[in-house]
C-alpha cells in the first residue's frame, strides 16, 4: 500500500467553507470517523436512466462534452428525487454552469420534499429564498435569450403566447422554440414549401403521420407535432441542441450518417441563424 505524506489542506473561505460542510453532513458516520476522509461531493445515490437502444450516433455531439444538465433533466421533470437532487449540487457549486443558489435550493426543496436528508442539509446551508419553479438552464448550451420581435421575426401576438403554453409540455424552453418556428415559417401558419413541409412547423406529411398531427395547417396541432419531434431529437442526441436543430432540418439519419451537423450549406445555415437568435 503507498503511502502518501499528510499535507494540511489549505483554509477554505466563504462558500467553500459551506461546501465541506454540507459534504460533512452527507457523508454516512463511519465516513467522518478517518482523518483524511473527504469526499468530493454528497453521497447519495446516484439516478438510473433506462440506456438509449443502439445506434450509429450515440454519445455524439457537437462539442464532445459530457452530459451534464441535460443528462438529469428529463428525469427530474418527471419526478426522480435522485436528478433533483443531482440538479440542486450542479447549480449549487457551479459545476459546469453558473453557479445559482436560489435555482439550486429550488431543486433541493424538490428532492426533500420527497426524503432526500442531503437536500435538506443544503438548503440549512444556503439559506436562500428559493425561486418559484425548478427548471432546467444549462449554461453549456446556448442561452435561450428571448427571441426579439422584428419585421423579418414578428415573435408576438397569439403564436408566441401559445408556443410559451405549450413548450413546458414537452419540456422545451419556448424560446428555442419561437426560433425554430420563425426559421421554418417566419410565424406564418399557412406557410408551404415546395417539398409540401407545411405550416408553423413546417411538418412534412410524413413526420404529421408520426407525432400523430391529423390537420398541419391547424396551429396547435402543427405546434405539437413539430415540439414533439424536436424533443424526440434532444433525446436522441443526448441533448445536444446543435445536432438536435441539425436533425429537425436535415433529417435524424444524416445527422448519424455525417456523426455530427452535416456538410449541407442549407443545414449549416439554419443552424447557424438559429444560434444568432439564440447567443444575442
Amino acid at each position: 500500500m503507498a503511502v502518501h505524506a499528510y499535507r494540511r489542506p489549505r483554509a477554505a473561505g466563504g462558500f467553500g467553507v459551506l461546501i465541506m460542510v454540507a459534504t460533512l453532513l452527507a457523508a454516512p458516520a463511519e465516513a467522518r470517523k478517518y482523518p483524511g476522509f473527504a469526499p468530493k461531493r454528497p453521497l447519495v445515490q446516484k439516478a438510473t436512466f433506462p440506456s438509449p437502444r443502439p445506434r450509429a450516433s450515440a454519445g455524439v455531439t457537437r462539442s464532445g462534452r459530457a452530459p451534464g444538465v441535460s443528462r438529469y433533466c428529463a428525469a427530474a421533470l418527471r419526478g426522480d428525487r435522485n436528478a433533483q437532487f443531482e440538479l440542486g449540487y450542479i447549480y449549487a457549486v457551479g459545476r459546469g454552469v453558473r453557479r445559482d443558489d436560489a435555482l439550486a435550493a429550488a431543486w433541493f426543496r424538490k428532492a426533500a420534499a420527497q426524503g432526500v436528508v442531503q437536500a435538506r442539509n443544503w438548503l440549512a446551508l444556503l439559506r436562500v429564498k428559493s425561486k418559484a419553479h425548478a427548471v432546467c438552464r444549462d449554461d453549456s448550451s446556448p442561452h435561450f435569450g428571448p427571441v426579439r420581435s422584428s419585421a423579418a421575426n414578428p415573435a408576438r401576438g397569439p403564436i408566441v403566447k401559445l408556443v410559451r403554453s405549450l413548450a413546458p409540455q414537452y419540456h422545451l424552453d419556448p424560446n428555442l422554440v419561437l426560433a425554430v418556428v420563425a426559421a421554418e415559417s417566419n410565424f406564418d401558419p399557412s406557410a408551404r414549401s415546395d417539398k409540401n413541409a407545411q405550416g408553423l412547423m413546417q411538418l412534412i406529411p410524413a413526420t404529421a403521420e408520426r407525432f400523430d398531427v391529423k390537420d398541419a395547417w391547424d396551429p396547435e396541432q402543427n405546434l405539437r407535432g413539430g415540439m414533439a419531434y424536436l424533443r424526440w431529437l434532444l433525446q436522441r442526441f443526448d441533448g445536444d441542441v446543435w445536432l438536435a436543430l441539425a436533425g429537425y432540418n436535415a433529417g435524424e439519419q444524416a445527422v448519424e450518417r455525417y456523426k455530427g451537423i452535416p456538410p449541407y450549406p442549407e443545414t449549416r445555415d439554419y443552424v447557424d441563424r438559429i444560434a444568432g437568435w439564440l447567443n444575442r
